[in-house]
């Protein structure tokens, strides 16, 4: 866990002055730190019986496409609205500067299938609860919601069922 944290670059002032990026850039290109991220969500969740993997725009297809690959699962992408060819399911959400739309095919998912959801940054919850949303929708169950970093303060945890939630490192 040293190692990942080691390659977490902050960035302050970005996107807007007064925010402290947290980049995990570093971390993917460190192979080895890339490698025990994967490692430390499957040695966590690859147990729980999940039968999807689902991954948030954008960062969360870095780290769902291996995870879903490695545990032999299906991956799923969350994507921003108009991105995806088919049939969506789309619901939007409130950002602190305005509002945003993500969609999932239709056809996804199957009722009753449990998923495992990955984004790389647990920050406000808003785009996790929104994805949350269209998995409820088409009738599957998020059984584990894990992220790589979690903001501890900026609560959004309380925004997801919190016995769901796993975050690698916690700043």
């Amino acid at each position: 866990m040293e190692l990942i944290k080691s390659r977490i670059r902050d960035v302050p002032d970005f996107p807007k002055p007064g925010i402290l990026f947290k980049d995990i850039t570093p971390v993917l290109g460190d192979p080895e730190a890339f490698g025990q991220v994967i490692d430390l969500l499957v040695e966590r969740h690859g147990d729980k019986g999940v039968e999807a993997v689902v991954g948030m725009e954008s960062r969360g297809f870095i780290f769902g496409a291996p995870l879903a690959l490695r545990m032999g699962l299906p991956f799923v992408p969350v994507r921003k609205a108009g991105k995806l060819p088919a049939d969506t399911e789309k619901v939007s959400y409130a950002l602190e500067y305005g509002e945003a739309t993500i969609e999932i095919h239709k056809d996804a998912l199957k009722p009753g299938q449990k998923v495992l959801v990955v984004d790389d940054l647990l920050a406000t919850g808003g785009t996790a609860e929104a994805t949350l949303e269209l998995i409820d929708r088409l009738g599957a169950e998020a059984t584990v919601i894990a992220f790589v970093i979690e903001l501890d303060f900026l609560e959004g945890r309380k925004r997801l069922p919190e016995d769901r939630v796993d975050s690698l490192l916690h700043f």
